[in-house]
């Protein structure tokens, strides 16, 4: 006879892969959909940049992901977070190291070696390297401390401006200073298109790291978003299409090893320059508002920390102790705790994210 436990092992495997697979197949019908009725040739330019970011991530993952677990870089599960994840505690993390390669390499060299690409590349690698630095200070210390929240946001902050400043000597300054909104609408903001500019990096680099707390949830969230904003870009600036593709692809591909149950995580190596491509792509290709919709998934997740810590803070009694508006923080933890499996979580966030996109295409046509 089969052993129980064998048997609930692959039934859960198949339904993460079935999950995966899922998302792949969405993302092909969206595209095609979006083909058909708003922007004819649009599949046959950016469908194949994703199907080989796709292929190239899972197919490095095949070598990267062993030799990970050789050099002992196991994830640190916090003790404070929810029980059931303290049996992850030694799953391989950092995989960010093979994802935004790929991603990167394939937007350059399928661009043609397009400046904007190239910057967008150079910002995703410094926040992937912040994000490098955290995980390496959390496993050489073997404690959920990497970097301290003042040194990365030094840090993020640092390599945004760097990429503001670029903006500033090398692209049309009022054009871009000027945030375009739905119906024909735009708000001339001058200087201080530099603080939101700086907002939105920390902003969205931090809400994709928040959201990576379960298997799959943030390289499937990921690949959705980078996926949306490539069909909204398209039309435009179809070189920074092409980029988000290559690399919402790579994300896509990290699933076929990041699914649950995941035999390798992202990390902040991976989270961080999610967010990075994310916001850099969003500045560049003046569509704030776009992204908005689209990371509003990251957006909840940030929030739902945010009114976490100040509900506790407001309510806290004489011994010090406040209440909690949800069960724990991010939102996707509360889900779980409520009695969700984190499979139904994962998948409700894909749906989220497929309607998000679908949403922004039509306010992106008024």
């Amino acid at each position: 006879m089969v052993d129980t436990g064998v048997r609930v092992r692959k039934a859960r495997l198949f339904t993460g892969s079935s999950t995966a697979i899922g998302l792949a197949i969405g993302l092909i019908i969206l595209i095609v959909s979006v083909d058909l009725f708003l922007h004819p040739n649009i599949s046959s330019t950016l469908l194949l940049p994703f199907t080989v970011g796709a292929m190239g991530s899972a197919l490095l993952g095949i070598v990267a992901v062993p030799a990970l677990r050789r050099l002992k870089a196991g994830q640190i599960i916090r003790e404070d977070g929810p029980q059931a994840h303290l049996k992850k505690q030694g799953t391989p993390t950092m995989g960010g190291i093979f994802i935004v390669p790929v991603g990167i390499l394939l937007g350059i060299l399928w661009s043609g070696f397009n400046a904007n690409v190239i910057a967008c590349s150079l910002l995703t690698l410094s926040f992937a390297f912040i994000g490098w630095l955290d995980d390496w200070k959390i496993l050489r210390r073997h404690s959920n401390k990497g970097l301290s929240p003042r040194s990365k946001l030094l840090l993020q902050t640092f390599f945004g401006s760097c990429f503001c400043v670029w903006l500033l000597l090398t692209q049309n300054w009022q054009a871009i200073a000027t945030i375009s909104l739905p119906f024909k609408l735009a708000i001339p903001l001058g200087l201080l298109f530099f603080p939101l500019s700086i907002f939105v990096f920390l902003g969205s680099s931090n809400a994709t790291n928040l959201t990576d707390g379960l298997d799959g949830l943030a390289g499937g969230t990921g690949a959705i978003a980078l996926f949306g904003m490539a069909l909204i870009l398209f039309p435009k600036n179809p070189e920074l299409a092409i980029f988000c593709m290559c690399l919402g692809g790579s994300y896509l591909g990290f699933l076929w090893h990041n699914r649950y149950p995941a035999r390798v995580f992202m990390g902040d190596t991976g989270s961080l320059a999610l967010g990075g491509a994310l916001a850099s792509t969003a500045i560049l290709g003046n569509l704030l508002w776009a992204f908005a919709i689209v990371g509003a998934i990251f957006i909840w997740e940030s929030i739902s920390v945010i009114a976490q810590v100040s509900y506790y803070k407001a309510t806290k009694d004489e011994t010090g102790t406040g209440k909690r508006l949800f069960k724990m923080a991010p939102f996707h933890h509360h889900l779980e705790l409520s009695g969700w499996h984190e499979l139904q979580v994962v998948r409700a966030f894909y749906l989220t994210g497929m309607f998000l996109v679908g949403l922004s295409l039509l306010i992106s046509k008024l």
